[in-house]
């Protein structure tokens, strides 16, 4: 699995499905926030809004995917993170009424066909190609400036 600042390695960015999970995609999912992951948490506190930015690869029939949280609490100055328009929350299925932040400064890893937190019905929608590839160049760059903590989700 590449980790973020490996120059040995590169990310690729695929954008095939992948078992009903494919770049793009919003689904209902326990985000684990890094903080607490710190604090020895293992489980997200609740269900939400998370874009499916990329999948890393597959490996023994095993594909990897990134997923960042959408939010409605306004980011912090220092962090790094898009603001979701509104025709992007409609398109997803979100609250048109709110602002919505994706964040970019952490994400979680997961593995789609093992994972615990993948819900059938869990899908709500999908962003559009441009705003994706918007949110993809901005994590990439994240990536490479070592600002985007990885929190791991999958039992290995």
């Amino acid at each position: 699995m590449p980790k973020p600042g490996n120059s040995s390695r590169r990310w690729k960015i695929r954008s095939e499905m992948t078992d009903g999970a494919q770049p793009g995609d919003v689904w209902n999912y326990p985000y684990l926030w890094a903080r607490q992951a710190r604090q020895g948490e293992s489980e997200g506190r609740k269900s939400r809004p998370c874009v499916l930015a990329v999948t890393i690869g597959k490996a023994e029939g095993r594909t990897w995917v990134v997923l960042l949280a959408v939010t409605t609490q306004p980011p912090a100055p220092d962090a790094h993170a898009l603001e979701v328009p509104e025709t992007e929350k409609r398109r997803a299925g979100l609250d048109t009424g709110r602002p919505m932040w994706v964040i970019l400064d952490e994400h979680n890893r997961d593995i789609v066909e093992t994972s615990f937190y993948f819900e059938p019905q869990g899908k709500i929608g999908r962003i559009g190609a441009p705003f994706l590839k918007q949110v993809q160049a901005e994590f990439i760059k994240a990536l490479r400036e070592r600002r985007s903590l990885a929190v791991g989700r999958a039992e290995v």
